[in-house]
């Protein structure tokens, strides 16, 4: 009979977990820029559109943020913006709210030592690549061109199909 014992089944199988991640995720430097005083539209354009407005509790925002990822630490934080009108009053955050690079360790799920995809080349291996290839056959762009012969558009404004 098999038995779950925490995370494990028979001792030795870690069934998969699904990653669930919902709300804003808020970091150290977003909220930094966020000051008293700026309008509901620029506290928008900073932080992203709150995942909680109440009709009852208009002048509040709720950015709460949660994430449980299979090999790390669940995450649960909440910042709330409060108004006064369109001015923002207050903006309340947790102490803990990581940096832009400490919340991407701390959902990085590569394990040391292993293998990690290369995103760049270094200059050695650029300068090594062969130099692309200019064919006298390849076609011209479109904007080097330009229009294409005989094509004429209507104008803007004109009233397509109305019969004046």
């Amino acid at each position: 009979m098999p038995t779950i014992t925490g995370e494990k089944v028979l001792g030795f199988v870690t069934p998969y977990r699904v990653e669930v991640v919902q709300g804003n995720v808020l970091t150290k430097e977003m909220v930094a820029r966020v000051k008293p005083g700026m309008p509901k539209a620029q506290v928008r354009d900073l932080l992203g559109s709150p995942l909680l407005t109440d009709i009852f509790h208009e002048s509040r925002w709720d950015y709460p943020f949660t994430i449980r990822r299979q090999g790390t630490a669940p995450q649960q934080r909440l910042v709330i913006a409060e108004f006064d009108g369109d001015k923002l009053k207050t903006l309340t955050a947790p102490d803990d709210l990581p940096t832009e690079n400490e919340f991407v360790a701390s959902v990085n799920t590569f394990k040391p030592g292993s293998k990690q995809p290369k995103l760049e080349l270094t200059e050695a291996e650029r300068s090594a690549l062969p130099p692309p290839k200019h064919s006298a056959d390849a076609a011209p762009t479109a904007a080097a061109e330009g229009p294409a012969p005989g094509r004429t558009y209507p104008p803007l404004d004109a009233k397509v199909g109305s019969g004046t």
